[in-house]
């Protein structure tokens, strides 16, 4: 279209076949983000006022309909992020049996992403300070906060929360900070009482609010060394609310005495994922790390939004990068961030019906992407997704990419060690045994030696005392998950 009749449902963010439903929504969600009371950065009026102009047009029947018929052919693209789909198989066989396929899904930034300006941030460290963290722990956790406090930019906001059985603000959100006075806070915390995760949630999810703003990176790092107890569902409805504002949650474990389960339900909730720190001195490279994918962020939330197609499941979806970790199965799938530098990688596992199979193609998945990105004040125009696969008689011949065999090797062994602790969990040692010692092999065939030695290792606790070691199910788990990172990183077509 031409540069004086802008796409007014590029503008909203919709498909040209939008519903009035999706329209409204999408407008209410535009104005509520560029509305001058609200927003007072250079041209954000303007883009309100385009963003007023296309709802009047489009949420009248008459005027959208001789709106439409003004339109140049529907050519579907995006300016902003490119996506490719690498299957399996290249097709299913009629058989009186359940399929298995797997879906690689790729997106990454164009080109055209460097001219995007670096969102300002808005993050909160909620810090465990319960009588656990005493000594090298709090120490190096007081240290590095002040050292991400003082590389902070002008625009940046840094809200810390300690917590206990209570929690404390020990920083509030602020764009208007007295940085000496900060440092001399975070010094004075002190640890003292018990864990209850909920408190420092809900305190930190309190400053998150306070300076909330569609155009920044708004997230919560939790760090623990404990379990909470009695408080976990609310922990989670928490992290739900959290989602529905796009704010995210990264979960941080010190030692091996925290619920890992919990924290990986927690901040997958909003497309985040939880890191395992085994030593104090290793939490400056964890918080640091953190805060850089943070500030180099392209897209902070990408979600799939789709509807559940009759004689197909999808089973698993597991994001391989920017952050190894599990995608909950629900639509909609909330697959996590596209880094500047580090594209979305997600595989998914579809569990196909033979019910399904009568017509010559199937279709596995039917939805759209859906992308928020803070640095763009305009909606980003969703992707329409369509997975199908041909129906044959027999098996092709054609290998699977490169790229997805990779991926499912080093799926693989994430998954081994996931069934050997479910066996172990269920009291089926046997077969957490025989897990483990297929999941040395594997490893050993790969070159991953310690890692190797250290799953031989638990395969010999449990056969002999029906337990893992202190920190043996965390070291094995957070060891394959980084693996998954390591092989998609690999150079394959």
């Amino acid at each position: 279209m031409s540069a004086k009749k802008p796409d007014y449902y590029a503008v909203l963010g919709v498909f040209r076949d939008a519903s009035p439903e999706d329209i409204k929504h999408a407008y209410f969600e535009a104005a509520q983000k560029l509305h001058p009371d609200k927003n007072v950065a250079a041209g954000e009026t303007e883009l309100f006022l385009e963003v007023q102009q296309a709802y009047e047009v489009l949420s009248n029947p008459k005027r959208r309909n001789l709106y439409d018929a003004t339109l140049p052919p529907d050519i579907e693209s995006n300016s902003v992020v490119k996506h490719e789909v690498f299957f399996s198989r290249p097709n299913l066989v009629r058989l009186n049996e359940e399929q298995l396929l797997y879906v690689l899904l790729e997106i990454s930034p164009r080109e055209e992403s460097e001219k995007l300006p670096t969102p300002p941030l808005n993050i909160c460290l909620v810090l465990d300070r319960s009588t656990s963290m005493q000594g090298d722990k709090m120490d190096m956790v007081k240290a590095t906060a002040i050292q991400l406090l003082r590389g902070l930019r002008a625009e940046d906001v840094l809200s810390v929360v300690a917590f206990s059985d209570r929690a404390e603000v020990i920083i509030p959100a602020s764009i208007e900070t007295d940085r000496r006075k900060q440092e001399g806070r975070i010094q004075m915390i002190q640890p003292s009482g018990a864990t209850e995760i909920f408190n420092g949630l809900k305190a930190g999810m309190q400053e998150i609010r306070r300076t909330l703003n569609p155009s920044r990176i708004n997230h919560i790092i939790l760090l623990t060394d404990g379990q909470t107890y009695g408080d976990e569902q609310d922990c989670l409805n928490l992290a739900e609310e959290a989602a529905a504002q796009n704010i995210g949650i990264t979960g941080m474990g010190i030692g091996h005495e925290w619920n890992d389960i919990f924290l990986d339900a927690l901040a997958s909730k909003t497309g985040g994922s939880s890191a395992y720190i085994s030593k104090p001195k290793d939490i400056q490279r964890f918080l640091v790390d953190k805060f850089n994918a943070l500030a180099s962020t392209y897209a902070d939330d990408v979600i799939l939004d789709f509807k559940p197609q009759e004689h197909v499941k999808v089973n698993y979806a597991f994001r391989l990068q920017p952050e190894g970790g599990n995608v909950q199965v629900e639509t909609p799938m909330r697959l996590g961030p596209i880094l500047r530098d580090m594209p979305l990688h997600v595989l998914i596992e579809f569990v196909v019906s033979p019910e399904a199979l009568v017509d010559d193609v199937f279709i596995l998945l039917e939805g759209s992407l859906k992308l928020s990105i803070a640095a763009r004040s305009t909606p980003i125009p969703p992707i329409r997704i369509k997975l199908d696969r041909e129906v044959r008689v027999n098996p092709s011949a054609e290998p699977p990419p490169t790229r997805i065999l990779s991926a499912l090797s080093r799926l693989t062994l994430y998954r081994m060690q996931d069934r050997a602790r479910s066996a172990a969990d269920d009291g089926q040692y046997d077969t957490a045994v025989r897990h483990l010692h297929n999941l040395a092999t594997h490893l050993l065939s790969q070159g991953e030696h310690s890692l190797a030695k250290t799953a031989l290792f638990e395969a010999d606790n449990l056969e002999r005392m029906h337990s893992w070691s202190a920190s043996g199910n965390k070291d094995i788990k957070y060891s394959t998950r980084a693996l998954l990172l390591s092989g998609v990183k690999e150079k394959g077509k």
